[in-house]
């Protein structure tokens, strides 16, 4: 059962290896910083302007 237990560690741990390169490879960590900040000054950013219904354009009318 160790033996078994030891191929299969190695396997996940090539497999571990495999996905970090091809991480690496693709530009993954490349630009790590700004999707952090981009979740902090998304708020910036005006609301969109609000589209009348023809439901509430009749309630406004006196």
């Amino acid at each position: 059962m160790l033996y078994v237990l030891i191929i299969l560690a190695l396997m996940v741990l090539g497999i571990a290896i495999w996905a970090m390169l091809w991480a690496i490879r693709n530009r993954q960590f490349d630009n790590l910083e700004s999707q952090a900040w981009n979740v902090v000054l998304d708020d910036d950013r005006a609301p969109p302007p609000e589209q009348s219904s023809p439901s509430n354009s009749e309630e406004e009318s006196p």
